[in-house]
């Protein structure tokens, strides 16, 4: 199933569409929001009802389309509107995982209409890269009421009017904070929780700041680590306490979201930097991984803030993924492991129940980045 609400490329696209669904109510317009990366919860999660089991031999009907340029970030629907952001380079270049390659061009947010692929407005400002696989954003945009805030490769973080495109206040996070993108560019989504824009900024002392969302003025800064990694920030509650927790390439931390004191901290060390997943908590129990067979399951403590370590690195187990963020359900986790296998993992004990190859298709080559897996009810 594509659909402007699910399909969150992890790859350069070319193109944006949106094909008809086939509700029962037989329209779009009432259909869920999702604005922002995973979802309006964050938890990949689409929790549209009526939903067709199957489409039609000839496949879904397609309502329109609409060129967009390279990028790495999937689209956010609110209201309406999709946003999407975009890179459009002066010249085309290679890419390469290793290597950090210099590509002047324009970064964009677009807003279209839902219904009718319409460009209602854009946004852009000259930018040069400076990051390995230099094809676009990575970050998809976050809409707040009527704010709508985006952050490129280099780490240029907007935020624009949702109905007329217009800038009411921008950041260089990169400048701000005394440092360098890492080698593939800022990707951990920016999060709103309450009055403030979470985002991982980099630098001494700044891994993670909250910036107020109204005026775009730090609230607080947190957290020094060995790299700035790509995991978004995510917030849970444990032991009835708001915790924003931070996967970072030294360890996993939890941090007071209204003032950035730190909770608690368990080490962790991930394969060259790269944290990419962002973890997630299912009852008393939080999972992060990354590539190279990285694995680390806490047990959060239900009468303060704290975790204890249940296991970590377990190999032939659990889910290592790369792009793709996996997803825990009643003591289940599923994802794609980092060699594009589809994986169902019992979650105390990491150990691997069943495994397919056949969300991927048989003609395309093992890769993580083709997949992208969604819960809507009981299916995923």
């Amino acid at each position: 199933m594509v659909n402007v609400r699910t399909c969150l490329p992890k790859f350069a696209t070319p193109m944006i569409m949106a094909c008809h669904l086939i509700l029962s109510a037989g329209s779009v317009a009432t259909a869920e929001d999702w604005p922002q990366w995973m979802g309006r919860q964050r938890d990949n999660v689409w929790r549209e009802t009526n939903i067709i089991d199957a489409f039609a031999d000839n496949g879904a009907k397609i309502l329109w389309r609409s060129p967009v340029g390279g990028g790495y970030s999937g689209p956010a629907v609110a209201q309406g509107r999709v946003y999407i952001t975009d890179f459009q380079p002066e010249l085309q270049i290679g890419e390469d995982a290793t290597q950090r390659r210099n590509s002047r061009g324009t970064e964009r947010t677009l807003c279209l209409d839902e219904t009718t692929g319409k460009v209602l407005w854009e946004h852009s400002y000259p930018v040069t890269y400076s990051v390995s696989y230099p094809a676009g954003p990575r970050c998809t945009p976050n809409v707040d009421e009527t704010r709508v805030y985006t952050l490129g490769a280099q780490g240029n973080l907007q935020c624009l009017d949702t109905t007329t495109g217009d800038l009411k206040r921008s950041r260089n996070l990169p400048q701000d904070y005394l440092t360098t993108p890492a080698i593939w560019g800022y990707a951990g989504h920016p999060l709103v929780v309450g009055d403030n824009l979470i985002c991982i900024a980099g630098g001494s002392g700044s891994l993670v700041v909250a910036l107020d969302k109204y005026t775009g003025k730090e609230t607080w800064r947190a957290l020094s680590s060995s790299g700035q990694g790509y995991s978004p920030p995510v917030l849970i509650n444990a032991a009835s306490t708001p915790q924003l927790i931070i996967l970072h390439p030294d360890g996993v931390q939890s941090l007071n979201p209204k003032t950035g004191e730190e909770y608690w901290m368990v080490e962790y060390q991930a394969t060259n930097g790269s944290v990419i997943m962002s973890p997630i908590k299912s009852g008393n129990l939080l999972y992060a991984a990354g590539y190279t067979k990285k694995n680390l399951l806490l047990k959060l403590y239900d009468d303060m803030p704290g975790a204890t370590m249940l296991w970590q690195d377990l190999a032939d187990a659990a889910i290592s993924p790369v792009n793709v963020q996996p997803i825990a359900h009643d003591g289940m986790l599923y994802g794609f492991h980092q060699d594009g296998t589809l994986y169902g993992v019992d979650l105390k004990t990491g150990a691997r129940l069943w495994s397919s190859l056949r969300p991927l298709g048989s003609d395309r080559p093992l890769r993580t980045g083709t997949a992208f897996i969604v819960k809507q009810e009981d299916r995923y």
